[in-house]
């Protein structure tokens, strides 16, 4: 029988309850135990696909096509498991699915209501989302304890431990736990009242994770477990860290996932976690630096890009390197300051994006990577950019552009197709006027590699994940060809997925996402070789090929 953790949070967000159930899932799944996962968002936007990356971090891409929240890269990451569509929901949907089984009258004319009809299809997501083998899912509630729109999901929660039976559901609550320097100590009040708004709504908590500074001093542990009806030693310490993948080893140490298999009557064998220890031994191996400047233009927020933060940090991990990332803002480039502002970094990495603000910076930036012969990687528009700085400058291609910026550009070496043919030989068209993401050609596909990517990868073919709507023209092929420029992945149905600048240290640009396939226990073949290419500019003067 499958059980559940739920993970909720309180006080405040960004607390790191997906990294906290991220974590622990990879300490069971080191038990022994067959761990998925699931997000619950309280939003009511169907998907966060159409939501600024500022506001909520990046949108991750499953490899069945769905536009998720970022914590199911955590997930996937940290367990190795790929995360599909019914591995994330939101409000909007669970709304929207409500409204279509009214409007067919599934409900046999009874008032719909928050409870049980918004509850009851609460639940059965979640449970849509166990699969064969699943011993434990873990459940992660967003937003806080406390929020009107979580209050459904909650609800669903309570009621879940009440069907399935007290030992086969588990809550961990993820709570702070500030310092406080005036008077030298930690303050439990916030952790005391996060707790009792969660047993006012019928939730007792089994364990409790304490985010903070520091660990936890012993009178601090025994004052939250006293106000927080918590055995002592289901309290745990959740301190900041250097490295968010030291944390299963931190878990298992501290017996996070002892108390969570107690309170589920499982009994496993001890965690088998010499990967993880391994990896956090390289870790502290790395001897060398890169400077790599990330240049994008949604930077207030550090969940922006956090995909691609943590595929450079893996591969600086598998090449013993220390990636200093700059997060250079492309509304602050021009080609007349591309040198000075780019002159201090060891490669440069365009990465994707959606409109036209700030893209005269990443083509300035891919221009000068170029002309310098500095390492470059571009992602999905950053290879449309670097493209589009090849037609113009090497090709004779004047005023040459991609669609979505230039609509009346002479030469639309990018633009947007209105079909094309995916591995199994479908026929995809692109409606007019569709939603936003059924515009997109979205999810895994094969990617038939040659010439150098082929030698990167080791590998003649790869299933990478797409996020985009524009494609590169296939009628200026020869012409970009005879400039040097070569098409190094093909799709199954013959659009370009990859070039490359052979006769540059190390130039590649690829249509889709690599970032989304990186863990760190196996890294990408793609990042390692674009670091080895960073470390031999740093330490030559010039690049490397991987």
């Amino acid at each position: 029988m499958t059980k559940f953790v739920f993970v909720t949070g309180g006080v405040v967000s960004s607390l790191g309850k997906g990294v906290a159930a991220a974590s622990l899932g990879a300490v069971l799944q080191a038990r022994g135990l067959g761990v998925n996962l699931v997000k619950l968002d309280p939003y009511i936007n169907v998907d966060p696909g159409t939501m600024n990356p500022v506001q909520h971090g990046e949108v991750f891409v499953t490899e069945d096509g769905a536009e998720t929240d970022l914590d199911l890269g955590y997930y996937e990451r940290f367990t190795g498991r790929r995360m599909r569509r019914a591995n994330n929901f939101t409000a909007g949907q669970i709304y929207e699915s409500v409204l279509r089984r009214e409007r067919r009258g599934d409900y046999l004319g009874v008032t719909v209501q928050v409870i049980p009809h918004v509850t009851d299809e609460i639940k059965s997501f979640i449970r849509r989302a166990v699969g064969g083998g699943d011993d434990v899912v873990i459940a992660e509630i967003g937003g806080t304890v406390g929020d009107i729109e979580s209050l459904p999901f909650l609800e669903a929660a309570r009621q879940m431990r009440l069907e399935e039976g007290a030992e086969n559901v588990c809550f961990v609550h993820v709570t702070l736990l500030p310092f406080m320097a005036a008077s030298g100590e930690q303050k439990t009040k916030p952790t005391q009242h996060s707790v009792r708004e969660l047993r006012e709504i019928g939730i007792a908590p089994d364990v409790l994770l304490c985010r903070g500074q520091s660990r936890i001093s012993d009178s601090a542990r025994r004052k939250i477990a006293m106000f927080g009806n918590v055995a002592e030693d289901h309290v745990f310490a959740a301190p900041d860290v250097e490295s968010v993948y030291s944390l299963p080893l931190m878990y298992a140490r501290d017996g996070v996932d002892d108390c969570v298999c107690r309170a589920l009557k499982l009994r496993t064998q001890k965690p088998e976690l010499s990967a993880w220890a391994d990896f956090h031994e390289q870790t502290q191996r790395r001897d060398k630096t890169a400077r790599i400047a990330l240049v994008g233009k949604y930077l207030e927020m550090g969940d922006s890009y956090r995909s691609l933060m943590d595929a450079l940090f893996a591969a600086g991990v598998r090449t013993q390197t220390r990636a200093d990332i700059g997060c250079v803002d492309s509304e602050t480039i021009s080609e007349r300051n591309a040198a000075e502002t780019l002159g201090g970094y060891d490669a440069v990495l365009v990465p994707g994006g959606f409109g036209l603000r700030g893209i005269e910076g990443k083509l300035a930036a891919a221009k000068w990577a170029r002309e310098n012969h500095t390492p470059f990687l571009g992602i999905c528009i950053g290879m449309q950019l670097a493209l589009v700085d090849i037609a113009r400058n090497l090709a004779g291609l004047a005023g040459a552009h991609s669609t979505e910026m230039d609509s009346q550009t002479p030469h639309p070496v990018v633009g947007l197709i209105t079909e094309w043919r995916s591995d199994d030989g479908a026929v995809h068209k692109r409606e007019e006027g569709g939603d936003m993401g059924g515009t997109m050609r979205l999810g895994g596909e094969k990617c038939a590699l040659s010439s150098g990517l082929q030698k990167i990868y080791g590998k003649n073919e790869a299933m990478e994940r797409h996020r985009h709507r524009y494609e590169v023209n296939n009628h200026y092929l020869e012409k970009l060809g005879g400039a040097g420029l070569v098409f190094c992945g093909r799709s199954g149905g013959g659009l370009v997925e990859a070039i490359e600048l052979p006769r540059h240290p190390w130039f590649f640009g690829v249509q889709y996402h690599p970032e989304f396939s990186s863990t760190p226990l196996a890294g990408h073949p793609l990042f390692e070789s674009f670091m080895r290419a960073a470390l031999a500019r740093r330490e030559n003067g010039n690049g490397g090929n991987g």
